[in-house]
């Protein structure tokens, strides 16, 4: 209720996982994965006996590209991705190739912006 975190641990290679000793009540499992969108479920633990719960996990999606300005790609560009409601998901900046990406992000229309200065050719 508090936001406790009361166990955690992995999962084993057939994706089973079980924590012992859980006080009966409601609880949130929240489960993460490399590549996969996060997701919490309530989850209600049975006064005896064993609570079981199976948990699907999204592929998480990824948007990337690289940010050009004339002369070649643009290192340190502020680049901002908005999803389709006009609420800003996420930012980044561009790396020295101009490249940036955004990751576990769920399905739907995205608007990405970028803003930076171009280098100066030397004088």
């Amino acid at each position: 209720m508090r936001g406790d975190v009361l166990a955690a641990g992995p999962t084993d290679t057939d994706g089973t996982f079980g924590f012992t000793e859980l006080v009966p009540g409601r609880l949130t499992l929240a489960v993460t994965a490399s590549g996969h969108r996060p997701i919490a479920l309530p989850v209600e633990i049975a006064a005896q006996g064993v609570t079981r719960t199976e948990v699907e996990l999204s592929p998480g999606l990824q948007v990337q590209g690289v940010v050009q300005a004339a002369g070649g790609p643009l290192n340190d560009a502020r680049v901002t991705l908005v999803d389709a409601a006009g609420n800003v998901v996420a930012t980044a900046t561009t790396g020295e190739d101009g490249g940036y990406a955004f990751t576990d992000l769920g399905g739907g229309a995205y608007t990405v912006t970028a803003a930076g200065y171009p280098r100066r050719p030397p004088t």
